[in-house]
């Protein structure tokens, strides 16, 4: 076990000196007895800690940078996605912040992202905030017994969210930034209360880290079945992952970030980060659970003051309300976050246009063509400035995220598919009987009875017909579901601005697929929806 003066040593080798106070691996209840005192939390009705994040309710995406150095130059997708920001700006930053925390209290945690020996990353996540700490304890992996003497941090999270940039000397748009430094393996965030920049920044760390060792890295959640049925899901916030991957029947490995190496899967994380706008116990029972356990951390979540219960509908601060909590909240887990080969690959979509079919199977070309694409939602409040449903394009299920140029993660999957004879398919979560403001969102109940019968090999050899514009094989036939949900055409009143809308999402597919033209084959492009 490390001591508090050894930490306090690796800090000031860092540049900071004179802390106050340093709080290093509290455990869950020190953490709340902190945050409580500091008045940084309140505690709810059966323990979940009620946090604000104030302003930034969502991630930043316009105020995130990667350091243009040497190391990464070569290998970095620079573009919208991967700003680059110049080292100077950086060592400014970094300097001012060093200043800034002295004389703080500060709370340091060691952990790991990653559950697989060989590829776990050991990080470190300094905060000024005690439920910032309890945040980052609950979605990372906490060192087991006696692992902590040997844990050295390869990556280092800054989190100073009342720590304010200056646009006009600093190099950042506002005041606002999360910075990656891969030369110098830091990460500073400040500027934003919003938690899931610290979950963020590392999933983009590993992104990058991964692939070069030839591991995939995937924007999904994982699940495994009582036969040892691996399924994988991709998708961007809102369009079901952990909502979908919390089965009854099926063990959870995790909600939202993995690897894939030679040996299977492994979760990056030890928790989940699960939007609970609207949750209800019918719908989905074991997240809404956590929302009724201690060690949960809810931000922006609606609570009455006199009665510390909660109001899980209301939306009066964001509809990006959320639960950050330790999979051991989850009863039916795996619990050490690693499994086998993947028997299927779920790609999840919100189709705001509501023309995509609720299930269709993919061909392996089909399954390439859609990752790459990753047509999706936004949905409101899951970033800054979005407040309805916005039809997008993110390459990967995850642009925001992936460091790399997409063919690295593109030909990585590939290969994993065939090589395993993975079974792939397209579920879209999103809208029936019309666009989104007419028709209405796909009952989750249809869902799961589709996704369900994908994974249990139901749908291997039903009849099906192809869609006359994306070219997808759909099932006539669905236990548990109408014959005319299958066929979207179906659900429309209006069959005439159906074929419009569906021509018009044909059109934007082809449009954004120009981008990938030069590194695919002929073969992944024609995979594409029909040119019209």
């Amino acid at each position: 076990m490390k001591t508090k003066i050894e930490v306090w040593q690796q800090l000031c080798d860092m540049g900071m000196c004179n802390i106050n106070n340093l709080f290093y691996n509290l455990t869950t209840p020190a953490l709340y007895e902190q945050a409580v005192r500091r008045r940084e939390a309140l505690i709810s009705h059966l323990g979940p800690l009620v946090v604000r994040t104030g302003q930034h309710t969502g991630r930043s995406p316009n105020d995130k940078f990667i350091v243009k150095e040497s190391s990464c130059d070569g290998n970095v997708w620079w573009g919208k996605v991967n700003r680059p920001i110049d080292e100077k700006y950086f060592e400014r930053i970094y300097n001012h912040m060093l200043s800034y925390v002295q004389h703080k209290d500060l709370y340091v945690l060691d952990a790991y992202a990653g559950t697989d020996p060989d590829y776990r990353l050991p990080i470190r996540i300094i905060t000024e905030t005690a439920w910032h700490n309890l945040f980052a304890r609950n979605l990372f992996v906490q060192p087991k017994l006696g692992e902590l003497s040997h844990h050295h941090p390869e990556f280092s999270v800054i989190n100073m969210p009342y720590f304010q940039a200056d646009p006009e000397n600093d190099g950042t748009n506002s005041g606002v930034f999360i910075i990656i430094n891969f030369a110098k393996k830091v990460v500073l965030i400040g500027g934003t209360s919003y938690a899931g920049e610290i979950k963020k920044s590392i999933f983009t760390v590993m992104n990058y880290l991964m692939p070069l060792k030839g591991v995939m890295s995937m924007h999904c959640s994982a699940n495994v079945g009582a036969a040892g049925d691996v399924a994988v899901m991709f998708g961007l916030s809102g369009t079901g992952k952990t909502t979908l991957s919390a089965d009854p029947k099926r063990k959870l490995i995790g909600d939202d970030e993995h690897g894939w190496t030679d040996s299977g899967i492994f979760n990056y994380e030890g928790g989940c980060y699960a939007k609970v706008i609207k949750l209800s116990h019918e719908a989905e029972p074991d997240i809404f659970e956590t929302t009724r356990k201690f060690g949960t951390v809810l931000e922006n979540v609606a609570m009455n003051m006199g009665t510390r219960r909660l109001d899980l509908n209301d939306e009066t601060l964001t509809e990006n309300t959320r639960a950050a909590y330790p999979l051991t909240h989850i009863e039916n887990i795996v619990p050490l976050g690693t499994a086998g080969h993947p028997a299927n690959i779920v790609m999840l979509t919100a189709d705001a246009f509501g023309v995509l079919p609720p299930i269709a199977k993919l061909t392996s070309e089909q399954a390439m063509y859609h990752f790459l694409s990753g047509y999706t939602a936004k949905v409101a409040g899951t970033e800054k400035g979005v407040t309805e449903p916005k039809a997008t394009f993110s390459t990967c299920f995850g642009a925001p995220f992936m460091v790399l140029q997409p063919s690295v993660y593109a030909k990585l999957l590939g290969d994993k598919i065939k090589k395993h004879n993975v079974k792939c398919w397209l579920v879209n979560t999103g809208w029936t009987g019309g666009q989104y403001g007419e028709g209405s969102r796909m009952k989750i109940s249809y869902t799961r009875a589709m996704l369900n019968a994908a994974l249990a090999g139901e749908l291997d050899n039903v009849e099906t017909f192809e869609d006359p514009y994306f070219g997808l094989q759909v099932p006539k036939e669905v236990k548990g579901v109408p014959a005319e949900v299958l066929n979207p055409r179906n659900t429309w009143a209006d069959k005439a601005k159906y074929d419009e809308t569906a021509k018009k999402l044909v059109n934007m597919f082809h449009e954004n697929f120009k981008n990938f033209e030069k590194d695919t084959s002929e073969e992944i492009r024609k995979a594409g929806p029909k040119m019209l």
